[in-house]
């Protein structure tokens, strides 16, 4: 049984140091017919159920925790028996939003498997301290959550955020992976490793 991603974008408000912003969000599902790993809860716990539809949800898994990330997940978990994840540097971000709902602790390196398949976990803080990247080698993907976009790096000029940590998670995590490897970004369209690799050198010196 083929193991496939699928995308389902949902729109909501993005809030941080008192400024809200409206924003579309990818969730990623990774799985077969039977079972699924959902990427990021964003804004809307009914279109995400309807796209498992009557999978088993092995899992929740955070990229990060800033509020347009997690705030489905209390829907879902009003539906669904499934584990949540999270790095725990994220944990100040986490409580803003779900401080009643439980998490398993994220570790970098460590492996989380879904239909047949195993998911590494990268810690790429920067973005945010816990932000975590999902690289499937089987399929040759990288879910960046907000850590890396088509065109350069997330924000970081907000709370809990920091450029030059990012620059570092992109350049002796990500960079590394194969060339051809897609990036399943948290907004807008995917990229590769190769495509975005070219421009690194203009982030530096872009200084954001």
């Amino acid at each position: 049984m083929s193991v496939r991603v699928e995308r389902v974008v949902t729109s909501g408000v993005f809030s941080l140091d008192g400024q809200d912003f409206d924003v579309d969000n990818n969730v990623w599902l990774l799985g077969n017919d039977d079972e699924v790993l959902v990427v990021d809860a964003a804004h809307d716990a009914a279109v995400i159920l309807d796209a498992v539809a009557e999978r088993q949800v092995v899992g929740v898994l955070c990229t990060h925790s800033h509020n347009d990330h997690v705030n489905a997940v209390q829907g879902l978990l009003s539906r669904i028996d499934a584990p949540v994840y999270l790095h725990p540097d994220d944990t100040m971000l986490w409580e803003v939003v779900n401080a009643s709902v439980d998490f398993t602790p994220l570790t970098d390196g460590e492996r989380l498997p879904v239909a047949g398949i195993d998911v590494e976990v990268i810690h790429t803080p920067g973005h945010s301290p816990g932000g975590v990247c999902l690289s499937v080698p089987d399929l040759g993907v990288l879910f960046s959550g907000d850590t890396l976009f088509h065109g350069g790096p997330g924000a970081t000029g907000r709370s809990y955020s920091d450029f030059p940590t990012i620059l570092d998670s992109i350049r002796e995590r990500l960079l590394t992976l194969p060339p051809e490897t897609r990036v399943l970004t948290g907004h807008g369209d995917e990229t590769t490793i190769g495509a975005e690799a070219l421009s690194y050198d203009e982030w530096v010196v872009r200084g954001h």
